[in-house]
């Protein structure tokens, strides 16, 4: 079974040129440790019940200051994700 995880980012995160990025082409991205936050708003069966809920969302505080900062992805039910692991990188030691 497919189901649609669908986020939300409020984005503070700059570029390069101290602009701040928000998605655009290049997709979903978004980097907490520079201080974007992300939201989980919820899991839905359809693309269309993600989409319904985009719109009532884009009325709310906060999320109408950025209205195409939502993102949903399908992941299958009962796959495992992370199967390798991970390792922590301490940004400070140039890793």
């Amino acid at each position: 079974m497919k189901v649609y995880l669908l986020w939300h980012v409020h984005h503070v995160a700059q570029d390069d040129s101290g602009n701040v990025r928000h998605f655009e082409n290049d997709g979903f991205w978004a980097s907490e440790e520079e201080g974007d936050d992300v939201k989980l708003l919820g899991v839905y069966s359809t693309p269309g019940k993600a989409e319904k809920r985009i719109a009532s969302a884009r009325l709310l505080p906060g999320f109408k200051d950025e209205p195409n900062c939502f993102w949903y992805a399908d992941y299958q039910v009962d796959e495992d994700q992370w199967r390798e692991g991970y390792t922590t990188v301490d940004s400070e030691s140039n890793i």
